[in-house]
């Protein structure tokens, strides 16, 4: 982020919403909603401010496992680092405006609309994780994700990088990793989220580095482990005291009285189920789409495939550019992955628009549909049906967007007044043609 701020042209919009995004390739307007810090950019962070707060709330970015002020840094990275207030948890008692020297605060502020013209986007929503019920995370205290262990292990998370039970800060000395915690199910998810497997490799092996003496038990359905040097990376996990189980991890009770997890494994190949007790319970969630996501494929008229994620022009051949031109995908939004793959997808992303905006011009077949005013009855079939949103309705009637339209006759086909035709196609054309070969 750091880097990212200090390049030239480059202009970050953070604690911003994107409102609307509407046009084309060369000229899409974006309507951008920044939020309300109610803290100016005068704020250089000095944390005066912070320390003299008396409102807490709990704090988002470690996972809500600990407090953090009504007036805060979001993270100690954060760019730009600036305060912001939580006006759901500020009881506006006016001490941070008294102990700030630069008169930053600023309890007045609202919401702004901005506007800006692109000529390309890249669509990186990101991922959320499985919340993991039907294992009784919520229900039992000592059943963590694997974000909540993230966090926890972090030299600047909740404790500090020292792991403890959250029910009562005791360290574990039994833990187990629930692999495929919601993938790979009919049920909840049915795809493999790619980085389970290797997560619950590296963090079992972190707690055994700073507490040798700890059980760790990892249950599996299969180890995918695919990649440079990930599967010496597992033998290692092996050779320093993990055990791997494969199997289905089925109830999982707590004792009322201990808190501690008593959990049924049906091994694959024993034909017989072990139970064992743990002090703590990390679930390897599945990766899901974010909430957020719905929202920008509803913008931008992208579809998405059976897991959810953004779909891509290909699923073989081009896994960066969406069917519209001009926007492209990158990261998680078009599927669970890895690190080293998210950052080469964001490379050839950026590689593939800019083939396109380094030009002068952008040029298009223009074999695209057409609509008879006279014959059409406005209906909206052809709107309602269209993926690419290229059928607008105006004050004369219904109108193809030549740019958006990409010649795929989805709308040709659900017209009930054949009000439609497709430039360079037309059906008189193809009656012609038959009627040759006939002949």
């Amino acid at each position: 982020m750091l880097k990212v701020a200090s390049i030239p042209n480059v202009h970050l919009y953070t604690y911003t919403n994107i409102e609307d995004i509407s046009g084309f390739i060369g000229n899409f307007k974006v309507k951008l909603r920044r939020k309300a810090r109610f803290v100016t950019e005068d704020c250089n962070g000095c944390g005066a401010c912070v320390e003299a707060c008396p409102a807490y709330g709990f704090d988002e970015f470690n996972e809500n496992m600990n407090s953090r002020k009504a007036i805060y840094t979001y993270f100690a990275q954060a760019v730009p680092s600036i305060a912001q207030i939580d006006m759901d948890r500020c009881i506006q008692c006016g001490i941070c405006e008294d102990v700030c020297e630069l008169n930053a605060i600023d309890f007045d502020q609202k919401d702004t609309i901005e506007s800006l013209t692109v000529g390309s986007i890249i669509v990186a929503t990101g991922l959320d994780v499985h919340k993991g019920k039907e294992y009784g995370r919520g229900t039992y205290s000592n059943i963590l994700t694997q974000l909540e262990l993230e966090r926890i292990l972090a030299p600047n998370g909740p404790t500090k990088g020292h792991l403890v039970r959250p029910s009562d800060g005791k360290r574990p000395k039994k833990i187990l990793f629930v692999n495929c915690a919601g993938s790979r199910d009919k049920k909840t998810h049915f795809y493999c989220s790619v980085v389970c497997c290797n997560l619950s490799i590296k963090n079992s092996k972190l707690i055994k580095s700073e507490y040798p003496d700890t059980e760790i038990v990892v249950s599996f359905i299969d180890m995918r482990c695919a990649g440079k040097d990930y599967e010496e990376y597992y033998r290692m996990a092996r050779d320093s005291g993990i055990v791997f189980v494969r199997g289905h991890v089925g109830k999982i009770k707590e004792d009322p009285k201990t808190k501690d997890l008593i959990v049924q494994i049906e091994a694959f190949g024993m034909d017989r189920f072990l139970e064992m007790e743990f002090d703590l319970i990390i679930l390897s969630s599945a990766s899901i789409p974010p909430k957020s996501a719905k929202k920008v494929e509803k913008m931008l008229g992208l579809e998405t495939s059976r897991d959810g994620f953004f779909k891509e022009a290909h699923s073989r051949l081009n896994l960066i550019d969406t069917k519209i031109p001009g926007i492209s995908i990158a990261g998680a939004s078009q599927g669970p992955k890895t690190i080293p793959d998210a950052i080469t997808q964001g490379r050839a992303a950026a590689s593939s628009l800019t083939s396109i905006l380094h030009k002068d011009k952008y040029e298009i077949l223009l074999i695209r549909g057409h609509i008879e005013k006279d014959a059409c009855a406005r209906c909206g079939l052809c709107a309602l049906n269209c993926p690419y949103n290229a059928i607008i309705t105006t004050k004369s009637g219904l109108e193809v967007n030549e740019i958006l339209c990409r010649g795929c006759g989805t709308c040709l086909a659900n017209c009930p007044s054949e009000a439609i035709t497709l430039k360079y196609y037309p059906e008189s054309q193809y009656e012609k043609q038959i009627d040759a070969i006939l002949s």
